[in-house]
């Protein structure tokens, strides 16, 4: 049988509201409300009188009304960050310091992943601002066109008006790597270039190529791996590893595009019958978390990719806050990071303090 009498639907939660609370305690909404937003005006009040509301919050169970208080304020403390995809390793350590730093501001982010579509970055970067975000922060994403709003790009290196590029010194991290394994004795090195969908690719690989200049190493055009797809990941670098491989020549080292395809060429060397470091030598770059656990732990150029994150989100809240000057570039200095992937190539003798100790070295040698 139908019920001719439903039940209406559940009426949405309203919550304790602010003039309750002020109206149980005795006190009036701007005391409370000053107390609960820790304003400079509660400084005025004895801390019993503090303790008192905070309690009477915590037992009424009291939660602000975060649309109320951005209408009445003007603000909503709210950042848009803009990512390439959500959960690699590389974007998930920068997103890592952002979030950290903006928690200790008392500030909320959004992200949005735009997997390289143009469409979806401009359709997902208009509903931020829509959603009231006062700042952007794109990670591995150059930002095309100007935003209305203070944005600071991580890996962006197009000059952009009101947008701050955070870019790595690529020129020293080439350097670093090449120099190392030189010093080991390896001249022929098979390079990699990363896909163009990478905000870094070209930017890495002109280094690369101005340091082997500097170095006297050849490139080998037989020995470049043009890495294409949307992202450098293990999957997309493994078949490009296997292929120089079956072809494989004279060279006894590899400088990867970062430290999944690394990895990926160092599974690929194995499956091939050969050892890492004492048939090839491997680099990656970026010094992701894994880098350190996998057999053999990777030699790697160090991105300071959580810290990185960090002065991303406190060169945008210095803008915001504060109406600091927008910087056109900030660069960050990298480190290299020797551990068991490299090593001097067989039938050379080792010169004394060569081989596969660990270093650490901050851009310095």
């Amino acid at each position: 049988m139908r019920n001719s009498n439903p039940k209406p639907p559940p009426r949405p939660f309203a919550g304790v509201t602010l003039k309750a609370l002020a109206e149980r305690l005795g006190l009036t909404p701007s005391t409370v409300s000053a107390v609960l937003n820790n304003s400079p005006a509660a400084r005025a009040f004895p801390q019993r009188t503090k303790d008192r509301i905070l309690t009477a919050a915590r037992e009424m169970d009291y939660r602000p009304n975060f649309l109320a208080r951005a209408l009445r304020v003007k603000r909503t403390h709210t950042i848009g960050v803009i990512t390439e995809e959500i959960g690699d390793a590389y974007g998930g350590m920068i997103i890592s310091g952002i979030e950290k730093y903006l928690q200790q501001r008392g500030y909320f982010f959004l992200t949005v992943a735009h997997r390289h579509n143009p469409r979806l970055l401009d359709h997902y970067s208009q509903l931020l601002v829509q959603r009231g975000v006062e700042g952007f922060i794109a990670v591995d994403t150059s930002i095309r066109r100007p935003l209305p709003l203070p944005a600071v790009a991580v890996a962006g290196h197009r000059r952009v008006k009101g947008v701050t590029n955070l870019v790595l010194n690529h020129r020293t991290a080439a350097r670093l790597a090449l120099e190392h394994l030189k010093s080991l004795g390896h001249d022929q090195i098979a390079l990699m270039k990363g896909p163009a969908s990478s905000s870094d690719s070209e930017v890495r690989w002109q280094a690369i190529l101005e340091a082997c200049r500097k170095l006297s190493i050849p490139v080998r055009p037989d020995l470049a791996i043009h890495l294409s797809g949307d992202t450098a990941t293990p999957d997309l670098a493994f078949p490009f590893a296997q292929r120089m491989l079956a072809q494989r020549g004279t060279y006894t080292a590899l400088f990867a595009y970062n430290d999944n395809c690394a990895i990926a060429c160092i599974r690929a060397i194995h499956e091939a019958g050969l050892r890492v470091p004492q048939d090839i030598s491997v680099v990656g770059f970026d010094d992701i978390q894994s880098a350190a656990y996998c057999i053999p732990g990777l030699t790697t150029v160090r991105q300071p990719l959580r810290e990185m994150g960090e002065l991303a989100a406190r060169t945008l809240l210095d803008r915001i806050e504060d109406g600091a000057p927008c910087l056109p570039e900030i660069a960050v200095e990298p480190g290299f990071i020797v551990r068991q992937s490299t090593a001097t190539p067989r039938g050379r003798i080792s010169e004394p303090g060569e081989g596969p100790a660990f270093m650490e070295t901050n851009g310095q040698r």
